[in-house]
């Protein structure tokens, strides 16, 4: 399968010169990667459609067609503590191969199908740390392999993935389709190898048994630079022990400052657009939401958000036409109303002029002005909570919950953390104990135990 030093091109193809990039402008820009050997690309955060043309997609219906072995390979940083998907092959909502990589819960997650059926695996990692990393996932039947930065991470035996992909499937690249999952960073080096091991094209050493006299010499070298970083850390050390001895008899209270107000320690107050109890600890402000009583609203009245005040209270509704309307809520008849304490008042506010055509023009839910397809609701200043964010839909926009959040009372503007430990949702293993963290866990290791990984101890 090889040819001299390189790779039999049949067997082989790369993603970004096949996508050609570099005439693509709407959502990536080309910058500076890990190294020259070959073009990099930033993903930005907007918008965009990074797909493969026809002739591509059948490019790779064919390669993968009655293959049992293949490695997906791509160098790339991803911005720190972001979610998205690196490469997919899918038809419509149904996955052949799917890299994502969730900075949100440091996991990589490979989708596939299987007889007909989607399945997942979960890799505990945290790929999404501003840094560069190569990734490597190897195939062969039902023996999975993961590589990053050419360490074996995980070796995993799973139901082997259909490969004969349908006439109708196309490859993504930074995204699962043109809404859902967008990577954000830069990538390199995206290609497919059919080959045994494929891997190895990416971290040559893997192959190797013996060093060489060069890897012995680079090992020497090592040692001396190590020793030299020792010294002069050590000379730091001695220099900050000396000053942290004349600080030993000084007592500083730790202040919070907060929209240019100082804050002693152990102080509260509350923030009035956020709705919280804030307090200053050692210097850390800890703010919880103020809890709001359960509101039981009569049947002619529904719960709404009044204007300075944190909590809903019960407005009258208004009905029209068998649709029920909340206080505020607008209707289109043949003039505009909106309901006002429980009776439908006649709006006489003009419509702005729209710079679309008339097909695109969209009616929002409640409204009696339409907006151009696409309108950034989230932009008019739909309020969401510190821990949901707020998601645009066609004709309005809605507040979900963050990763490791949860509703309060029902409601996704304002979310709280789950404890992962207690409903054991999460993947601490043997010998760790799971601790919670907003949004998030960790697992620390039982006293008389070393640490492997971020999951596990010995």
């Amino acid at each position: 399968t090889a040819v001299g030093f390189g790779m039999d091109p049949d067997l082989q193809i790369d993603i970004i010169t096949e996508l050609d990039l570099v005439n693509t402008t709407l959502g990536v820009t080309q910058v500076s990667g890990l190294h020259n050997a070959s073009k990099a690309f930033l993903f930005q955060d907007i918008e965009r459609e990074i797909h493969a043309a026809p002739h591509v997609s059948e490019k790779l219906i064919q390669l993968f067609r009655n293959k049992s072995e293949f490695t997906f390979l791509a160098t790339l940083q991803q911005k720190a503590s972001t979610s998205g998907v690196i490469l997919s092959i899918r038809e419509l909502e149904q996955s052949y191969f799917e890299l994502e990589s969730s900075g949100l819960r440091d996991e990589i997650r490979y989708h596939y199908r299987f007889n007909g059926k989607s399945r997942t695996e979960v890799f505990p990692y945290r790929l999404a740390d501003g840094q560069w990393h190569k990734i490597a996932v190897s195939l062969s039947a039902s023996h999975l392999l993961l590589h990053v930065d050419c360490n074996r991470i995980y070796e995993r035996i799973i139901d082997p993935p259909e490969t004969n992909l349908t006439p109708e499937s196309n490859l993504w690249l930074g995204q699962r389709n043109r809404k859902h999952g967008f990577f954000k960073g830069v990538i390199q080096d995206v290609k497919v190898i059919f080959i045994p091991n494929g891997y190895i094209t990416q971290c040559p050493n893997l192959n190797r048994t013996c060093p060489t006299c060069s890897d012995f010499l680079s090992l020497v070298q090592g040692i001396m630079d190590l020793q030299e970083l020792l010294a002069k850390m050590t000379a730091k050390l001695n220099y900050a022990e000396t000053r942290l001895s004349q600080l030993e008899d000084c007592h500083c209270e730790k202040t919070c400052q907060v929209d240019g107000l100082i804050y002693r320690d152990k102080d509260s107050w509350v923030e009035d657009d956020h709705c919280r109890n804030c307090t200053c600890k050692s210097g850390v402000v800890e703010c919880r939401r103020m809890s709001c009583p359960p509101l039981d609203c009569p049947p002619d009245a529904l719960p709404v958000h009044v204007e300075s005040q944190c909590c809903k209270i019960c407005k009258a509704k208004c009905i029209y036409g068998g649709k029920v309307l909340a206080e505020g809520q607008r209707v289109l008849t043949k003039s505009c109303r909106e309901c006002r304490n429980g009776v439908l008042v006649k709006v006489t506010e003009t419509c702005p002029p729209l710079n679309c055509s008339e097909k695109d023009h969209v009616l929002p839910e409640n409204q009696c002005c339409s907006v151009c397809r696409g309108h950034n609701f989230c932009a008019e200043g739909h309020r969401c909570g510190e821990n949901s964010e707020c998601k645009n839909w066609n004709t309005k926009a809605t507040c979900e919950c963050k990763n490791g959040y949860l509703s309060v009372q029902g409601d996704s503007a304002y979310c709280e953390d789950i404890d992962e430990c207690a409903a054991k949702m999460h993947y601490c293993h043997a010998n760790t104990i799971c601790v919670n963290l907003p949004g998030s866990y960790r697992c620390d290791c039982v006293m008389g135990y070393v640490r492997v990984d971020d999951f596990s101890c010995t």
